[in-house]
């Protein structure tokens, strides 16, 4: 009685998940779909979930005409930059934290992650009168400073909870071995925290990657535009294209979804680590 019982709520478990991933799963679809329509077809049967004839024109006008394939480039290139930049300075951070200064260090983390209890717009007048002080405005460089001001404490955060699952006896056996204390940290200590730090660097992309104020605010330049203002502007003209719109949604999106179908254990491996102190 009690196996039949644990089978059915297998069973409704099981079919519960399918329900959760499939109405998860159908918005992606819903724009693959629509991304391959002609336009035509997309204004007179919005509904029809198939496509009566397959074309990449829409993909072809966004990439070639609307120079979205520059705006992917603009978005890699802070995203990566500032997620390598977080990941260095907030490492050695965390692990000077942990090692030279536990009581005080633990203090400062805390106080670091509270920078998140502000809402953006309510940073946004400062930082864009330091920038433009600083004469940044309207350059990579000034959005990637304002997305380090908010990645590196939190990952400093996150990245001390990952060092302390270190054994400080392994740095002794090392030390004794003959190794410096920089090769003890690059050689013995980061390998071992390796899980913890693709989940930060994996997060930190993510926010570049996906952030739209401060670069809505800070770059002026449709060459330097990043892919998040590029599909605001796109629903923002005076003639909705929506086989665009889908289009270039699918070239953000589609990426992110397989990067993150092949990476997804790493995460939940580093997050699972880092929750064990």
């Amino acid at each position: 009685m009690a196996n039949k019982k644990e089978r059915a709520g297998n069973i409704f478990c099981h079919i519960y998940l399918i329900i959760l991933s499939a109405a998860a799963f159908f918005p992606l679809v819903w724009v693959l779909l629509c991304s391959v329509k002609s336009s035509g077809e997309l204004t007179s049967e919005p509904t029809r979930f198939l496509p009566k004839q397959f074309t990449f024109d829409n993909f072809a006008h966004v990439i070639r005409d609307l120079g979205f394939a520059g705006n992917i480039g603009n978005s890699l290139i802070i995203a990566v930059t500032t997620t390598g930049i977080a990941i260095v300075i907030s490492s050695m951070a965390a692990y000077g934290i942990v090692r030279f200064f536990p009581k005080l260090g633990s203090a400062m983390s805390k106080v670091l992650v509270t920078t998140y209890m502000f809402p953006p717009i309510l940073l946004a007048i400062p930082y864009s009168m330091v920038m433009a002080r600083l004469g940044l405005v309207n350059t990579r460089i000034g959005l990637m400073i304002v997305y380090l001001s908010f990645s590196v404490p939190y990952a400093v955060w996150m990245l001390v909870g990952f060092f302390k699952t270190v054994p400080i006896g392994i740095e002794e056996a090392a030390r004794v071995d003959g190794a410096n204390k920089l090769q003890t940290f690059v050689q013995i200590v980061l390998p071992l925290v390796m899980p913890g730090i693709v989940a930060t660097a994996i997060y930190t992309f993510i926010n570049a990657w996906n952030e739209f104020l401060y670069s809505l605010i800070l770059i002026n330049s449709t060459d330097k535009m990043t892919v998040s203002v590029a599909l605001k502007s796109l629903q923002g003209a005076e003639i909705l294209n929506w086989g665009d719109m889908m289009a270039a949604s699918a070239l953000v999106v589609v990426p992110s979804v397989v990067f993150f179908m092949f990476i997804q254990n790493k995460i939940a491996g580093g997050m699972t680590q880092g929750a064990v102190k």
